[in-house]
C-alpha cells in the first residue's frame, strides 16, 4: 500500500465539509478580480475594438478616438515592447493586422470610465480588405485547411476486422460545441509597482502561464510579474489558456500610462471573443461479430479549431483517447486532425476531447443496436474491458472490474428492469408521448497527457500561535479544491478544519504551477500540500518527542492536540508545541512538492501510460419524450460514481451532479450557431446571449436526481486515497441523450434505428420522432403482407 493514501485516525478529509467560501457567495461578499479593480482609485478600463469581417487584411486609423473626452491611450501594436502574441504557439498575434474571425479584438482603448472607453472604441475606423473566409468545419475539409499535428492510434489490424467482421455499419457523427458561460466573465486587473514590477490580478485556471505570457510581451523576466487569483466565477477550461492575452493587454496598459488597469469582457464581448468546446465532424466504419462484440473500428476525427492552435493538439489528443470509453476494441484506427476556420479558436472545456471521443463510440452503439437486435444495456455490458486487457494506447486498464460492479449495483438500486417494464407498458397504451430508460458508463483517465504538467508545488507555514496558513498551485473557480486543500492540511497536521486558513494563488508564493484543469487538481495540489505539512509536523515531532518524553515516532497529531503513545497522562496543544518549536529554533514553515509518478506517453506514436489511473461512473436516465412537438423532461437519474475515497463527500457530490446537468446542456439544449451566409454578417456569432443560447435551468433539472458514491474505493499512490472528481462525470449525461433516442425509436417499428443530432433540442428530436413515424407507416403494409 502507499503511504500516501493512507488516513490517519479521525482525519478531516472523508467528512462533509460546505465550501470554504459558501457564506461570502451567498451574501454577496466574496470578492472576484473586478471587484478590486473597482476599489482601487484612478483605474482606466480598457475596451477592445472588435473585427466586423470573418477574414480580412485591416487598417486601423485610431486618430479619433483620441478627439473623445475621458480616452487616454489606445494600445496598438507599436506599443508592444516584447513580443506581439498572446499564446504559447506565436500564432495568436496581440495586435493583429489580419483579422481572422468577426469579433476579432484589433487594439484597445484605455479610458477614465468605461463609457469613455467604449466611445473611443467606436470612434477608431477601420479599413477592411476581405478575404475568402472558412466557417464550418465542412468547408475547412473542403478547402483541407487545417493545423497543427494530425495524430493516429491504432492497435491490430482494423481494415482485416472489417472485412471479416459478421456485421458492419458506417456513418458520420457530428456535434457541436458549448459556450462556458461562467458567470464570471474574463477579468484582469494590472497595476505597475514603485519598483517596475508588475502586479496582475486575474480570473485564470493557470496564473503562471498567464505570468509568461504577460512576461514575454512586456519584454521582461517572469520573475517581474505577480499573478494572482483570488477566486474566479467558474472557469470550465475557458480560463486555462484565454486570458493570457487580456491580462497582458491590462499590464501593457499600465506601463504605457503608470495607472492601474482593468478589464472585463461584458458578455457579449466575452461570447464573440473567446473560444468555445471544439465540434468534431467524425467518419467512422465499425465491425461486430455475430454475438454483438465489437471486432473493430476505424475513424477519421476532425476538430474545428479555430483561427488558432490554443489547446487544440491536446484536446485532440484526449479525444482519440477516449473513443474506446469503457469498450475493449481489439482492432483500432483512429485518425485525428484539427481544422482551422474563421471563428474563435477553440479551447478546453470540462472534459477536454474526452466528452467528444465517447461521443463517438456511444453514438455508435445507440445506433447499431436495434439493427443488431441486442438491447442497448446489454450491448454495452458485454462489451465492457475485462481484467487485463489494455487500450487501444497501450495503457493496462486498471481496476477494470470496477465498471461492471457499478453498473451492476446501479441497475439493482436504480430498478432499471422492472421500470423498463413499466415502461414498455406505459409506451404500448400511448401513442403520442414515449419514455425509455437508458445506462451508460464512463471510464475516463486521469492525469495531464503532457506528462511535465503532472507536478504540483505549495507552501504551508504555522505559526507561533498554532494557526496555519496554506497556499498552493492550484485556482478555485467553485469546484471546491481550496476546501479540499484545507482538509487535506488538517488531517495531515492533525487539526481541526477552522484552524486552517487558505491564501490566495499567487505565483510568488508557489511558481511553475500546471493549470488547474484535467481534474487534477486536488490529486497533485493535495500531494504537495500533504508534503509541506508531513515535513513541519515531523519537525514538530521531534520538538513534542522531547516534551512528551517519548520517542518521536509515537508522538500522534489529532484534533489541535498532541500525545504520545508511552505517555498519555500528558497532552500538548498544537500551538504549545509551534511556541516551542520557534524557541528551538525549529523551522515551522515548508515547501510541499509532488509529482505523479509512473507516467509514461509517446505522443508521436500514441502509445503508452499516459493516465494515473481511470476514474468510472455509471448514470441511468429516464426521460419522456412528447411526439407532437420533440419537448421531453428528464423523469430520473441514478448515478453511482467512483471518487476512489472521497476527500470531502459533499463537495464531490456536488460537483457529480453539476458535471451531469452541464452535460445535458452540451447533449440536448446549447446550440451555437453562426452566420455562414455570404452576407455582410458572415461568420458572426448569432447566438450572443442567454436570450438565443439555451443554458440548462432548474426546469431542466431531473425530477428525481439520486447520487451516490462507490464505496470501497480507496486508490493507491493518490492523497489519501481519493480519485478526481471534476471532468469524468460530465459524460454520464450520454445516459439522457440514449434516453431520448430510445424514446424516439417508440414511436417507430421494431428495430428502427434512430440517428439524432446534436444537440439533441427538442426541433432536432421531433424531427427524429417523424422520421420513426414515417418508418413505422411504411412497415404497416410489409406488417399486413405478413399477417
Amino acid at each position: 500500500m502507499s503511504a500516501l493514501a493512507d488516513r490517519p485516525e479521525d482525519p478531516v478529509v472523508g467528512t462533509r465539509a460546505p465550501h470554504e467560501s459558501a457564506v461570502l457567495h451567498v451574501t454577496g461578499a466574496a470578492m472576484y478580480t473586478d471587484d478590486i479593480a473597482a476599489h482601487t482609485p484612478g483605474t482606466l478600463t480598457a475596451w477592445p475594438v472588435q473585427s466586423t469581417n470573418a477574414h480580412a487584411k485591416v487598417r486601423v486609423d485610431v486618430s479619433a478616438a483620441y478627439e473623445v473626452p475621458g480616452v487616454v491611450r489606445v494600445l496598438t501594436a507599436e506599443d508592444v515592447p516584447g513580443v506581439n502574441d498572446a499564446g504559447i504557439k506565436h500564432d495568436e498575434p496581440l495586435f493583429p493586422d489580419e483579422a481572422r474571425y468577426y469579433g476579432h479584438a484589433l487594439v484597445w482603448v484605455l479610458g477614465e470610465t468605461q463609457e469613455a472607453a467604449r466611445l473611443g472604441a467606436e470612434a477608431v475606423t477601420v479599413e477592411y480588405e476581405p478575404l475568402p473566409s472558412l466557417i464550418t468545419v465542412q468547408d475547412a475539409i473542403a478547402a483541407d485547411s487545417y493545423q497543427g499535428i494530425a495524430r493516429t492510434v491504432k492497435r491490430g489490424d482494423a481494415a482485416s476486422a472489417l472485412a471479416s467482421a459478421a456485421r458492419v455499419f458506417e456513418g458520420v457523427t457530428e456535434f457541436g460545441g458549448q459556450e462556458h458561460f461562467y458567470l464570471e466573465t474574463h477579468a484582469s486587473f494590472a497595476v505597475r509597482d514603485s519598483e517596475g514590477g508588475y502586479f496582475v490580478q486575474c480570473s485564470t485556471q493557470h496564473p503562471s502561464e498567464t505570468q509568461e505570457i504577460v512576461a514575454h510581451v512586456l519584454g521582461i523576466t517572469s520573475s517581474e510579474v505577480t499573478v494572482q487569483c483570488l477566486r474566479m466565477g467558474g472557469g470550465f477550461g475557458g480560463k486555462e489558456m484565454q486570458p493570457h492575452g487580456l491580462a497582458a493587454i491590462a499590464a501593457l496598459g499600465a506601463k504605457l500610462t503608470g495607472r492601474p488597469v482593468r478589464l472585463r469582457l461584458n458578455r457579449t464581448q466575452d461570447i464573440t471573443m473567446t473560444g468555445k468546446r471544439h465540434p468534431f465532424h467524425i467518419s467512422w466504419k465499425v465491425g461486430f461479430d455475430a454475438d454483438g462484440m465489437l471486432q473493430g473500428l476505424d475513424a477519421v476525427l476532425t476538430c474545428d479549431g479555430g483561427w488558432s492552435l490554443d489547446l487544440s493538439e491536446p484536446v485532440l489528443g484526449r479525444a482519440l483517447c477516449h473513443i474506446d470509453n469503457a469498450y475493449w476494441i481489439p482492432n483500432v484506427h483512429a485518425h485525428g486532425r484539427i481544422a482551422k476556420t474563421n471563428k474563435a479558436s477553440n479551447t478546453a472545456y470540462r472534459g477536454f476531447g474526452g466528452p467528444q471521443g465517447v461521443f463517438l463510440i456511444e453514438d455508435i452503439l445507440g445506433r447499431v443496436a436495434p439493427a443488431l437486435g441486442i438491447d442497448p444495456i446489454e450491448l454495452r455490458q458485454r462489451n465492457f474491458y475485462a481484467p487485463g486487457q489494455t487500450t487501444p494506447y497501450g495503457q493496462l486498464v486498471k481496476d477494470a472490474g470496477r465498471m461492471g460492479a457499478i453498473w451492476s449495483e446501479l441497475r439493482e438500486e436504480a430498478d432499471v428492469d422492472a421500470r423498463r417494464a413499466e415502461v414498455a407498458a406505459f409506451n404500448a397504451e400511448s401513442p403520442h408521448v414515449k419514455r425509455a430508460i437508458a445506462m451508460t458508463p464512463i471510464k475516463f483517465g486521469i492525469s495531464f497527457n503532457f506528462a511535465a504538467f503532472n507536478q504540483a508545488g505549495a507552501l504551508v507555514h504555522v505559526y507561533k500561535d498554532g494557526s496555519v496558513l496554506i497556499n498552493h498551485g492550484g485556482t478555485e473557480m467553485g469546484q471546491g479544491l481550496h476546501t479540499k486543500m484545507m482538509q487535506v492540511a488538517a488531517t495531515a497536521l492533525g487539526l481541526h478544519l477552522h484552524q486552517v486558513r487558505l491564501a490566495p494563488t499567487r505565483t510568488d508564493k508557489v511558481p511553475n504551477t500546471s493549470a488547474t484543469a484535467a481534474s487534477s487538481g486536488a490529486d497533485l495540489n493535495g500531494g504537495a500540500v500533504r508534503n509541506a505539512c508531513e515535513q513541519i509536523r515531523d519537525r514538530m515531532a521531534t520538538v513534542a518527542a522531547r516534551l512528551l518524553g517519548v520517542d518521536e515516532r509515537d508522538v500522534r497529531f489529532s484534533g489541535g492536540t498532541v500525545t504520545g503513545l508511552g505517555n498519555r497522562d500528558k497532552e500538548l496543544t498544537f500551538a504549545e508545541v509551534a511556541n516551542a518549536a520557534y524557541l528551538q529554533r525549529v523551522q515551522l514553515f515548508a515547501a510541499g512538492y509532488y509529482r505523479t509518478e509512473g507516467l509514461h506517453w509517446n505522443p508521436d506514436i500514441m502509445q503508452g501510460s499516459p493516465f494515473k489511473y481511470f476514474s468510472y461512473g455509471c448514470a441511468a436516465t429516464e426521460v419522456e419524450v412528447d411526439g407532437f412537438t420533440g419537448a421531453y423532461r428528464v423523469r430520473r437519474v441514478d448515478i453511482i460514481h467512483d471518487v476512489g475515497d472521497s476527500l470531502s463527500p459533499m463537495i464531490d457530490i456536488g460537483q457529480i451532479e453539476g458535471a451531469y446537468v452541464q452535460g445535458i446542456g452540451w447533449l440536448t439544449l446549447e446550440e451555437l450557431r453562426w452566420d455562414a451566409t455570404d452576407g455582410p454578417n458572415r461568420g458572426r456569432l448569432q447566438t450572443q446571449s442567454a436570450s438565443t443560447y439555451k443554458l440548462p435551468s432548474f426546469s431542466e433539472m431531473p425530477e428525481v436526481f439520486n447520487v451516490r458514491l462507490f464505496t470501497n474505493a480507496r486508490e493507491d499512490g493518490a492523497v489519501y486515497g481519493s480519485k478526481a472528481v471534476g471532468e469524468p462525470p460530465f459524460m454520464l449525461a450520454f445516459s439522457a441523450r440514449e434516453a431520448i433516442r430510445e424514446a424516439v425509436a417508440a414511436f417507430g417499428p421494431d428495430g428502427h434505428s434512430v440517428e439524432l443530432a446534436s444537440p439533441a433540442t427538442p426541433e432536432a428530436v421531433f424531427w427524429s420522432v417523424q422520421a420513426a413515424q414515417q418508418a413505422a407507416k411504411a412497415s404497416e403494409p410489409e406488417l399486413a403482407v405478413a399477417l
